[in-house]
C-alpha cells in the first residue's frame, strides 16, 4: 500500500490538521493501492495563508523569471513522464497507450502552450493617455477532477503561474496521485514556497472550505454542472470570480453528404475514447432517419472490434470506468435506456465476456433514440453512444441544441461549406468539423449549464488577470 498522507503547503510536506485518511482503489482490480489523506477547512486555511504571503513577491516576478521557471518545470515533468503515464492508468483506469499518448501528454501540453502565450503577452499597453495593465488576479483555487487529471491540473496550473497568481488545489480524491506527483516535480523546479499549494479532500469539506474562503480570489473548478452551481453558490458571499468548466451532452451531427462509414466509426471510437469519460464526448449521434440503420450497422460492427481489458494489458483500447460509484450509475442508465424503448445495438448491462472483476462497461449502443429519453438528456459519463434519427438538417440543428448543455458539439460533412454553415447555428463553445482534434490556443469552455469562463491558450490565460486601467499614463 503506497502511503501518501502528506499535504504540500508552503514549500513542504506537512501533516494533515486532523488525521482522517481515505483508500485510492485501482479500478481494474476494485482494490485499494494508496492512502492519502482528507483533508480539513484548517488545512485550507494554512494553505491560503501560505498563498498569500507569496503573492506578495511571485506577483511581481517579470515575465523573464516566470519563463525561466516553466521551462524548467517542463524538464523535469518530462524526465519523470513514464511515473505520471503508470500513475494515471493505476488510479483512474486509462489504458496505457491512452495515457502515454494524450492523459500525461497535456501535462506537457499546457505548460508549453502557456509559456508560448506568456513570451509573447503584453502586460500594459497604452491608448491615449490610459494605460491598460493586466495584473495576476491573485489567490486561485483550484478543483480538478478525475478523468483527465493531469489535464485538467495542468490547464490551470499553467496559466496562473504564468500569470503570476499563486494556488491552493484540491485534486479529485478518486484520482489524486498524479497531483501529488506534479506537486514534487514544481518542487524539484524552485517553485518558490506558498506559489502552489496542495490539499486533498473532498468537496462538501475541503471544495466547501476554498469557495467560501476570504482569501482566495478566484475559484476555478472543472466537473459536474451539480458541483460547479455548489461552488458557485459558496463563492457568491465574497463576489469571487468563478470560471467553471462543467458537463456536456454533446450532439455529433452526421450530414446527408458526410462519408457514412468514416463518420460514424470515427464517432464511435472517439465517444469510447477513455471509456466515454470525457466530458466533451460525441455521445449524440444525430443521423439521417434514412440511413439510421445503416449507420447503427456500421456502429456496431466498430463497437464490436473494440477491446477492453486491463489498462496495463498490451492491444487495450478501452479500460475500466473510474469508480464503482461512476459504474453504478452507468448501469442503471443503461437499463432506463431499454425501459424507455431504444433499440439495443450491442452491449448492455453487466461487465464484458471474461471480465469478472474491475469497473469494466460493455461498449454499448443504442439506436431509436429520441432526445426526450433519459439517456438522451442525461450525462452518462461511460462507453454508451445514442443514435438519433433526424428528418431535415433544420431538424437536426432543433435536436443538436435541445440540451441543457453547450460544451461541444461536432459536425460531419462532404462539403466544408455546408459544415461551416451547420456549425454556425450550434450552441456550443467548441465545433469539431470532421473529425478535427482539440487545439490547445483554441479557447475551451462552454455555452450554457456547460459552464461559465475559458480555459487553454491566451482565452485561458486571460481568466487569471485582472485589467487595470491608469489613467494620466501619459501626457495628452
Amino acid at each position: 500500500m503506497l502511503e501518501k498522507l502528506k499535504f504540500y503547503i508552503d514549500g513542504k510536506w506537512v501533516d494533515p490538521v486532523t488525521p482522517r485518511t481515505l483508500e485510492v482503489i485501482d479500478p481494474a482490480h476494485e482494490e485499494p493501492f494508496a492512502r492519502i489523506s482528507m483533508g480539513s477547512a484548517a488545512d485550507v486555511d494554512k494553505a491560503v495563508a501560505a498563498a498569500r504571503r507569496a503573492f506578495e513577491t511571485f506577483s511581481r516576478t517579470s515575465k523573464a523569471e516566470r519563463l525561466a521557471l516553466m521551462q524548467k518545470i517542463v524538464e523535469i515533468y518530462q524526465k519523470r513522464y513514464g511515473e505520471f503515464v503508470e500513475t494515471i492508468s493505476r488510479e483512474m483506469g486509462a489504458p496505457l497507450g491512452l495515457s502515454k499518448a494524450a492523459q500525461a501528454a497535456m501535462g506537457v501540453a499546457h505548460f508549453t502552450q502557456a509559456m508560448k502565450v506568456l513570451s509573447e503577452f503584453e502586460f500594459v499597453s497604452v491608448k491615449g493617455s490610459t494605460a491598460i495593465a493586466y495584473e495576476p488576479v491573485g489567490v486561485v483555487g483550484m478543483i480538478t477532477p478525475w478523468n483527465w487529471p493531469i489535464n485538467q491540473i495542468a490547464c490551470k496550473v499553467a496559466p496562473a503561474l504564468a500569470a503570476g497568481c499563486t494556488m491552493v488545489l484540491k485534486p479529485s480524491e478518486v484520482a489524486p496521485l498524479n497531483g501529488m506527483l506534479l506537486a514534487e516535480v514544481l518542487h524539484e523546479a524552485g517553485v518558490p514556497a506558498g506559489v502552489f499549494n496542495l490539499v486533498n479532500g473532498d468537496g462538501p469539506t475541503v471544495g466547501e472550505a476554498m469557495s467560501r474562503h476570504p482569501g482566495i480570489d478566484m475559484m476555478s473548478f472543472t466537473g459536474s454542472t451539480r458541483a460547479g452551481i455548489a461552488v458557485a453558490k459558496a463563492a457568491a458571499d465574497t463576489v469571487k470570480r468563478v470560471a467553471q468548466e462543467l458537463g456536456g451532452k454533446s450532439p455529433n451531427i452526421i450530414l446527408p453528404d458526410a462519408d457514412l462509414t468514416k463518420a460514424v466509426s470515427g464517432g464511435v471510437i472517439n465517444m469510447f475514447t477513455n471509456s466515454g469519460q470525457s466530458c466533451n464526448a460525441p455521445s449524440r449521434m444525430l443521423v439521417p432517419r434514412a440511413k439510421h440503420d445503416e449507420a447503427a450497422a456500421i456502429a456496431k460492427a466498430t463497437a464490436e472490434k473494440v477491446k477492453v481489458g486491463d489498462p496495463f494489458a498490451e492491444g487495450t483500447q478501452l479500460g475500466p470506468v473510474v469508480s464503482e460509484v461512476q459504474y453504478n450509475k452507468i448501469q442503471g442508465l443503461i437499463q432506463k435506456g431499454i425501459a424507455e424503448g431504444a433499440t439495443l445495438v450491442c452491449g448492455g448491462p453487466g461487465r464484458p465476456e471474461g471480465l469478472n472483476r474491475g469497473y469494466y462497461v460493455r461498449p454499448t449502443i443504442f439506436a431509436n433514440v429520441t432526445n426526450d429519453m433519459t439517456i438522451a438528456r442525461e450525462e452518462i459519463f461511460g462507453p454508451v453512444l445514442c443514435i438519433l434519427p433526424y428528418d431535415s438538417e433544420d431538424d437536426a440543428i432543433r435536436i443538436a441544441n435541445d440540451t441543457a448543455y453547450g460544451l461541444s458539439s461536432y459536425v460531419q460533412s462532404g462539403d466544408l461549406e455546408h459544415a461551416h454553415r451547420v456549425a454556425s447555428q450550434i450552441r456550443a463553445g467548441n465545433v469539431h468539423i470532421n473529425g478535427a482534434g482539440v487545439d490547445l490556443n483554441a479557447p475551451f469552455g462552454g455555452y450554457k449549464q456547460s459552464g461559465t469562463g475559458r480555459e487553454w491558450g491566451e482565452f485561458g490565460f486571460h481568466e487569471f488577470l485582472e485589467v487595470k486601467a491608469i489613467m494620466g499614463y501619459q501626457a495628452a
